[in-house]
């Protein structure tokens, strides 16, 4: 834990109190989204210390061209931004003649942020003391709209002590930067700047890929909550930002506000985007600033109907659980198939693209299982959609013969991820795609999409791992050279365990479905085979790399080893490491990063996961007390795999411990970079640390399998699980549990190995 500031809260996240130092944490923290858009919490006002402006449009980036200093073949040609895009929430304020600056002003008292994630709103107030003695107060209520998901809505109060002039300069600007841009390049060019009334818009393209956003804004200025029917008194605008002025007389203890509307129209979705944002806001106006504000509580009530998790005497681990869900609904609700889950979500810039092997590990059960099946479906889909654009990723490295590999970042499909360690090395991604599939089926019991879509991408990746295996003459098995595994802290080795195993499994898998299409699908067989050009002989091949992969494996330690050269590490254990030395992704040379033992996030342990019937408890309590030691747990990705291990093997303090780390870690900032944005992706492993870590939940020969366990610091948990159109409510407590089913029919539940029926609408006691 780094920072203790987030007041514990059921409902809300809560900061107290104003510190410039928390600025940017808390603007990552208190960010808002809503699936088609999202922004961090930068003040509305203009603010002159740090700060890290950021609004996103889901879908859009640019192609940044990639800078590297020594260039290989088959590297990616750009590194795809995330794009911070056109400013609609800025509104500079005068009062008496002096700019409301919260870093110059006298004092500042009172502050709050609040976000509220029953509401889905994000509240934010204070006191302050400018330099001209004058006493305001200010209330600021700002959020997304879910049901216009091209609107957000602002309104701003002042109340001031005494009489005052206030000055709204509400504004548009396109002038925006990124802070990570590779080459200083400007990313948007204005196209149009107009206004009308109390509406503006400032439409502008993206360089290269061409995107045109109409970003636009309507203001009404109210005096203690009327309508002035204000117009601007004055409006500046140039190629790239229009500011309207306006002017209110307000006496003492009266208060001004402005009701802004903004958001954007995209060519994604529309041939006239300024067309759009006008018809956006009509709407918004029709329905009114209240309205508005109810339907978005309604809204997310529906959403928590299903999502919401419950945890009864620990207030920490329920605001934690509730905001990886909240902002994993903020992020991504499953509407539109061209999207997908980015890595900062609408928080922040780092990583870039929109797409990691993530989604297909980690977020697809949360998905699958809070959502309608459909939503999952979509997500496959979006890899089936981009195809042949893995197939154009492997032959740029020299694969042949329709052999797919996934990238590890995208946004379009094409690879985009410029490390060479990465972009080469780390194809386990490729293994992720293909589980993704085979989970979707044992979840939802769904097999269309095989013979109509995923046999295709099964094909590609075993026609990828086909090639990349080498025969080895010393050994007589086949081996896979030069990777990197999950744990990003080893690059280059050879016959890293979860890539081998990943690698046999997908070929296994893909002959079993191609078998299954064979005898039950055959006119999708038929088509499938004649586009892929497929024979017994080639798949005779896959077999026999299959039948004999290596897998590296100590007798000594009686554990598969993460990579054939794991023991000629200097095995110091994390517990003997000097605090001081943490994070080493901070602290220490990449070349003695490569040389330790440390391990990033679950590795091998990712296999036994992953695989979890192939291996015997006894197995994995054995891999996990190896390889655990030395695991420094510096990637978002690990606390919840170790979490859901930990509590199999019944070592439920530690289970605990993963699971706060995994729920808080951008509330507690475990990594020390929350101000870059959230861990959007691995806030899905919080999910499954409860689900399927506590809950024990699994999907076994089409049913349902629980074995229940409860930390001792909670008195009880509760989830829903939409288990093929049906909804089961799980109730835990720590001498029972207790199951109820919203559906028409009865379905068998097994609870410890005991099959209990479950009928609708009763309750069920174990």
């Amino acid at each position: 834990m780094n920072q203790d500031y987030i007041k514990p809260d059921n409902w809300s996240i809560i900061e107290e109190g104003f510190d410039a130092e928390r600025v940017k944490s808390s603007e990552s923290l208190f960010s808002i989204g809503n699936g088609a858009m999202g922004q961090r919490a930068n003040f509305e006002e203009y603010y002159s210390e740090k700060t890290f402006q950021g609004s996103y449009i889901a879908g859009i980036y640019y192609p940044d061209k990639t800078k590297v200093g020594w260039w290989k073949n088959g590297y990616p040609e750009y590194f795809a931004k995330v794009l911070n895009a056109p400013n609609w929430i800025g509104i500079k304020i005068e009062i008496n003649g002096e700019n409301l600056d919260l870093a110059k002003c006298q004092s500042v008292s009172n502050f709050k942020r609040e976000l509220n994630m029953k509401e889905g709103i994000y509240y934010r107030s204070f006191n302050a003391k400018m330099q001209n003695g004058l006493e305001i107060a200010v209330k600021v209520t700002r959020f997304l709209s879910l049901d216009l998901d091209e609107l957000g809505v602002i309104n701003y109060e002042i109340t001031p002590n005494a009489d005052a002039k206030i000055v709204f300069k509400p504004y548009v600007d396109a002038g925006v930067h990124n802070e990570d841009a590779n080459w200083e390049e400007k990313f948007w060019e204005p196209l149009n700047v107009q206004h009308n009334n109390n509406e503006a818009f400032v439409t502008a393209r993206t360089f290269k890929t061409h995107f045109t956003a109409t970003t636009f804004m309507q203001n009404a200025i109210l005096l203690n909550g009327e309508n002035t029917n204000a117009l601007p008194v004055n409006i500046e605008k140039n190629n790239e930002k229009v500011e309207f002025t306006y002017e209110v007389a307000v006496a003492n203890g009266q208060t001004a506000s402005i009701q802004k509307l903004g958001g954007y129209t995209v060519s994604m979705n529309h041939e006239n985007t300024q067309k759009a944002a006008q018809n956006v806001i009509a709407e918004g106006l029709k329905i009114g600033f209240s309205n508005l504000v109810e339907s978005q509580k309604q809204a997310w009530a529906k959403i928590w109907e299903m999502s919401d998790i419950t945890i009864d005497g620990d207030v920490k681990a329920q605001q934690g659980i509730r905001f990886n869900i909240f902002q994993l609904n903020q992020t991504y609700l499953g509407k539109d198939s061209r999207l997908n889950i980015g890595p900062k979500g609408f928080t922040g810039e780092k990583y870039g693209g929109s797409t990691y092997w993530d989604t297909e590990a980690y977020c697809i059960p949360f998905y699958m299982a809070t959502k309608d099946q459909q939503v999952a479906r979509n997500l496959l889909a979006y890899r089936y959609n981009q195809l042949d654009k893995a197939i154009e990723n492997a032959g740029k490295l020299g694969f042949t013969n329709g052999a797919a590999l996934y990238p590890m970042v995208t946004m379009n499909g094409e690879e985009c991820h410029n490390e060479w360690e990465i972009t080469f090395e780390e194809i386990h991604r490729n293994g992720a795609i293909a589980f993704a599939i085979f989970n979707y089926h044992r979840f939802t019991g769904d097999y269309s999409y095989i013979p109509e879509k995923g046999l295709e991408v099964l094909i590609g990746i075993a026609r990828f791992w086909h090639q990349r295996a080498t025969y080895s003459t010393y050994r007589n098995q086949y081996v896979i050279l030069g990777v990197t595994g999950p744990n990003e802290y080893e690059n280059n080795v050879n016959n890293n365990f979860y890539t081998n195993y990943l690698a046999k499994w997908c070929i296994d898998y893909t002959i079993e479905q191609i078998n299954k299409v064979q005898n039950e699908y055959s006119a999708d067989y038929s088509r499938i085979m004649s586009k892929v050009n497929l024979d017994d002989a080639e798949i005779a091949h896959w077999k026999k790399v299959a039948d004999k992969m290596y897998f590296p494996y100590s007798e000594e330690h009686d554990v598969y080893l993460q990579q054939d050269g794991f023991l000629d590490k200097e095995l110091v254990k994390v517990h003997d490491l000097d605090k001081t030395q943490r994070p080493i992704n901070q602290k220490w040379s990449w070349d003695r990063i490569l040389r330790s033992p440390y391990i990033k996030q679950a590795d091998t342990l990712q296999g036994f996961y992953f695989f979890e019937d192939h291996f015997s408890k006894e197995q994995l309590e054995k891999h996990f007390d190896f390889y655990e030691p030395f695991t420094v747990h510096e990637s978002s990705l690990s606390p919840c795999v170790h979490s859901i291990q930990a509590a199999t093997l019944g070592r439920m303090e530690q289970a605990y411990t993963f699971y706060l780390r995994t729920s808080r870690l951008d509330l507690d900032d475990y990594n020390k970079e929350v101000e870059e944005g959230l861990h959007i992706t691995s806030m899905a492993g919080t999910w499954m640390s409860i689900v399927e870590g506590f809950g024990g939940m699994r999907v076994k020969n089409n049913a349902l399998h629980f074995e229940p366990r409860i930390p001792k610091e909670w008195n009880g948990y509760s989830f829903k699980i939409n288990f093929r159109n049906q909804i089961l409510k799980v109730a835990v407590h720590q001498n029972e549990t207790n199951f109820t089913l919203e559906g028409e029919t009865a379905i068998p539940v097994f609870v410890n190995g005991k099959e209990i029926l479950v009928e609708p609408n009763s309750l069920v006691t174990v």
